[in-house]
């Protein structure tokens, strides 16, 4: 028998013995404990350089699943580690034996009480949950990692995180009252404020252990605010509380798992002003750290203007609000009982900061803008100023905040004495500094040693931790000695010895670490170069270097809604790692890897973690890190499928536009067939689409059969312009481009309709035929190549095939000049009106407008022209987040009809409801109206329908579905 099966049958007995520990029946549908290839690819990394498989992975319903699986890793000799959102940068959330999520299902807030200022947590608690049911009370729980939005507590307890305002309330340590643990010898203990009496009793050798270490835990630990690195076992000593609970945060989950927590919560400030001061340099900005402690800032952040920039080119210049002269700056955020307090205290810090380069922001729109910038830095700086990939390498070391500026002008001499590059930021304030750097992890791994090691020695001739808030995991752990005595590492592996004798919980990091070049994920992967799909330029024309863009920070796991933001509809609907873009992303490393994921594209672990994927392309703008998984998905299935017979839906549904100009041909008759349910249900179920779906109705006159018609409108004055007519528009709403004629012409254009339609490949793209793509695209091209020479400008309706010319048409065109040429004269209307000398918008004063922004048009084109447009114009508007659960193709497949409903319930759906009647539902998307009228009894409107016929003259709310015929076929002027 072979080693692989050998394990193959371990963990199946493994399997077996863990459902049964968890009460299972055997063959249940649905278990708690999952060996497949696919799921241990998704956990196999987590926001770090590492790749460690797992062999199982369980998802605890109840805080005694725990004690379950641990009973059974104990009687296995398994290792056991446990996950929050699995945004570890260190490694220290990866295990080879048995992975337990506690982010799925142990996510309740057990108790707030306000009065009392504590909250009881369980584990698996997001911190923005406990964020916002805190700020219900005016508290808030102190330390904010920039993974706020998808951390949990039980990672926070785990890591000792800090974040930016750990400067005013301190690190989580400081914040933890109480813990209720279990640790590697079965013993759950309670141990902290009020709960810990006997606690030194029910572990034994403790007392003795610290008497025996009491001048090592003096003079060596918990020397400044952010010494992270080790085990902070400073709280034991008596003078400092002889506080277990303090001691065992930051232990990483080698010592205990966290069961859950009892919290102390803050009252911040009533208002915050912000602060932003240029330097000339980082060092520069580190200097002046200091002296500005003195007023009592809530944070102290330092940004690298090569950070500014990447932010710059990634989202728009306009993403960056105006900065003060300089190259490093320090964002400070002051705190004061009113408004006007806080800025008066920003100005009087701004007076100490030794810069004339000064901007002073109230709370809003600027200030939120600029700490998003900070928020994002470890996604954006993934890649170096010159683009290539940064890894974590060496991310959060932190020295004492009078040593800062020093150690940063020795590391900069450092990365030059060995050739690399990165850009630093961090929490300034506390003296921790992130970096990515562009390390050799894929070769020459004996330089990455030799760095690592020599960054260590000078952060420890500085006075500094290798870690300031992350922890040490598998990344730091080896390099312990470089900056602790032989009596500290001991006192650590003995520490560790008193809770976990066997070594069975997180081993590898902390006591009897890994090496730090051990299991990385990028010497194991494959290159995947160009068959002839998408260019992935920008990825020097590797696949396999495009989906390792994923660094883990898992933002595609967050509700970032609020704020704008539509990724991952599908996570936010099952909150299953698999349909998370990092759990996809995953999966294609391990595709890449080609050792647990076998197969290639075309193996079924790929297909399952793309099934749910929408192609919304949302996080090729959300995600910092530039993953666009709609892109990875259609390479995937051009792959997978290329020469070889599809799915019945890719010839159905990805030739859509080609069954759309046939319908056309018959359009009453076709919407007759289509109306008997019985015919519809048969056809949809024989397209490989649910049979739940209404199909929408064809036009009876399409939109090129009115032009032709309508010869007024070729004619007549003014600037020329392009309207592009997509499948879309031509088939299925052309009153939408009726309507556009109409706007454009009142605007002062004469508009110019090439013969047509002019398919962009949409459908062709979103199902992976990308050579049939291509071949539309370069007659399209061809079509408005003569209108880009001279200038005119092409104005596009359907978002979703106007992202298509502004996006992944040099992707499949990348060496067609004229293809660039026509991605960059591409308008929306809302552009195009904007850039009109002399054009007013109609009136729209007090009309409520709804506004549902197509995933497409938000990640590749924006919606801020349309929001300003509508803004100007007095509309009242509310624009929603998310996508609208159709996408295209996505929502009419089989298979994907209850998640796409569940997108739209918890979106447009439950937006609409809330919504008064009189509120118009702005919706540019096909697929968006679509669903709107699947969901909701609204009618959506295309913004040219909008300004066309404004709602006072407009037909009501509740108008005919859009799936209806339109009998009448005429112009709307």
């Amino acid at each position: 028998m072979t080693g692989n099966e050998d394990r193959s049958r371990d963990r199946a007995e493994l399997v077996v013995r863990l459902r049964a520990a968890l009460g299972e029946r055997p063959g249940a549908a649905v278990s708690a404990v999952d060996a497949s290839a696919r799921r241990r690819a998704e956990y196999s990394s987590d926001a770090s350089n590492y790749r460690v498989p797992p062999a199982v992975v369980v998802f605890p319903r109840e805080v005694d699943d725990i004690a379950a699986v641990a009973e059974v890793c104990r009687a296995t000799g398994t290792p056991l580690t446990t996950r929050g959102a699995g945004t570890s940068i260190a490694g220290n959330a990866v295990g080879p034996g048995v992975v337990v999520d506690v982010s799925r299902h142990l996510d309740r807030i057990v108790a707030l009480d306000p009065a009392a200022r504590t909250a009881t947590v369980q584990p698996g608690v997001v911190l923005d949950r406990l964020q916002a049911a805190a700020g219900r009370h005016g508290l808030r729980f102190g330390p904010d990692p920039s993974t706020h939005a998808r951390c949990t507590l039980g990672g926070m307890i785990g890591n000792n995180a800090c974040g930016s305002r750990a400067i005013a309330y301190g690190r989580t340590a400081d914040n933890v009252l109480s813990l209720d643990v279990l640790d590697g010898t079965g013993r759950r203990l309670r141990v902290g404020v009020g709960v810990g009496v006997g606690e030194r009793d029910e572990i034994p050798g403790l007392d003795a252990f610290v008497r025996a270490n009491l001048a090592t835990l003096r003079t060596e630990l918990g020397r400044f605010g952010r010494q992270v690195s080790g085990y902070s076992l400073e709280h034991l000593l008596p003078e400092r509380g002889a506080d277990l609970a303090r001691a065992l945060v930051g232990t990483e989950g080698t010592c205990v798992v966290v069961l859950g927590a009892t919290v102390r919560l803050v009252a911040p400030p009533s208002a915050t002003a912000m602060v932003v001061l240029g330097y000339p340099d980082m060092p520069a900005a580190a200097d002046a750290v200091v002296p500005l402690r003195a007023h009592g800032p809530l944070a102290m952040e330092g940004m690298d203007a090569r950070l500014v920039d990447i932010v710059r080119r990634h989202r728009g210049a306009g993403a960056v609000p105006a900065l003060p002269a300089g190259t490093g700056w320090l964002f400070v955020e002051i705190g004061g009982d009113t408004p006007q307090q806080a800025l008066a205290a920003g100005r009087a810090l701004a007076a100490d900061a030794g810069t004339a380069a000064v901007r002073v922001l109230a709370a809003g729109p600027e200030s939120r803008a600029l700490w998003r910038i900070r928020e994002d830095g470890a996604g954006l700086a993934g890649r170096t100023a010159d683009g290539e990939p940064a890894w974590p390498g060496w991310e959060d070391a932190a020295v004492p905040p009078e040593r800062l500026g020093a150690y940063l002008r020795d590391f900069e001499e450092l990365l030059r004495a060995h050739r690399l590059a990165g850009v630093p930021y961090g929490h300034f304030g506390d003296g921790c500094v992130h970096v990515r750097l562009d390390l050799p992890l894929g070769a020459a791994p004996g330089r990455l040693r030799a760095f690592l090691g020599e960054a260590a020695d000078l952060v420890a001739a500085h006075g500094g931790s290798l870690s300031g808030e992350h922890g040490d995991g598998r990344a730091r752990s080896e390099l312990l000695p470089r900056m602790y005595s032989p009596a500290a590492i001991a006192a650590f592996a003995g520490f560790k010895h008193l809770f976990d004798p066997a070594d069975l919980l997180n081993p590898g990091v902390l006591v009897r670490p890994r090496p730090v070049d051990a299991d990385l994920r990028l010497p194991a992967a494959r290159p995947l170069p160009l068959v002839g799909g998408f260019a992935f330029e920008s990825d020097a024309g590797d696949f396999g270097r495009a989906v390792h863009r994923c660094v883990g920070l898992g933002t595609c796991r967050a509700d970032t809604s609020a704020a704008g933001g539509f990724m991952c509809p599908s996570f936010l609907a099952t909150r299953d790692e698999k349909d998370s873009t990092r759990g996809r992303a995953r999966v294609l490393q391990e595709m890449a890897n080609g050792t647990l994921v076998r197969g290639g594209p075309a193996a079924r672990e790929v297909t399952e973690a793309l099934d749910l994927c929408l192609s919304c392309k949302a996080c090729a703008h959300d995600c910092a890190a530039g993953v666009d998984m709609a892109t990875y998905k259609s390479e995937v299935l051009y792959r997978a499928h290329r020469r070889r017979i599809r799915p019945v839906g890719h010839y159905t549904l990805g030739w859509l536009p080609r069954w759309a100009r046939l319908a056309g041909r018959a359009p009453a008759l076709v919407n007759a067939v289509l109306s008997r349910p019985a015919a519809r249900r048969a056809l949809l179920r024989l397209g490989g689409m649910d049979p739940r779906r209404d199909v929408p109705a064809f036009a009876v006159e399409p939109f090129s059969r009115w032009w032709r018609q309508a010869a007024l409108r070729r004619d007549g004055a003014g600037r020329d312009v392009v309207l592009w007519i997509d499948s879309f528009t031509e088939s299925f709403s052309p009153e939408v481009g009726r309507a556009a004629v109409e706007v454009l012409s009142a605007a002062g254009y004469r508009v110019i309709v090439p013969p047509g339609p002019l398919c962009c490949g949409l459908t062709w793209i979103t199902t992976g035929q990308l050579d049939g793509a291509r071949r539309r695209l370069r007659a399209t091209v061809a079509s408005l190549a003569p209108y880009v020479r001279a200038g005119t400008p092409i104005v596009g309706l359907e978002p979703s095939c106007t992202a298509v010319l502004r996006g992944d048409l040099t992707g499949l065109l990348p060496d067609d000049p004229v293809a660039a040429q026509v991605a960059g004269g591409v308008r929306t209307l809302a552009e195009l009106l904007a850039a009109t000398p002399g054009w007013v918008p109609p009136r729209l004063d007090g009309v409520r407008v709804l506004a549902q922004p197509h995933c497409h048009q938000h990640a590749v084109m924006g919606f801020t022209a349309d929001r300003d447009l509508l803004s100007a114009a007095g509309a009242r508007l509310e624009v929603l987040a998310g996508c609208c659960g159709l996408a295209g193709n996505f929502g009419m497949e089989a298979g994907h009809y209850d998640v796409s409903v569940a997108i739209a319930e918890r979106g447009i759906g439950r937006a609409s409801a809330a919504a008064p009647a009189d509120a118009v539902l702005l919706a540019d998307g096909f697929s968006c109206r679509t669903q709107a009228a699947h969901v909701t009894t609204r009618r959506g409107r295309h913004l040219a329908e909008l300004l066309a016929v404004p709602p006072s003259v407009a037909p009501g709310p509740q108008s005919p579905r859009p799936s209806q015929p339109d009998a009448a076929g005429s112009a709307q002027a």
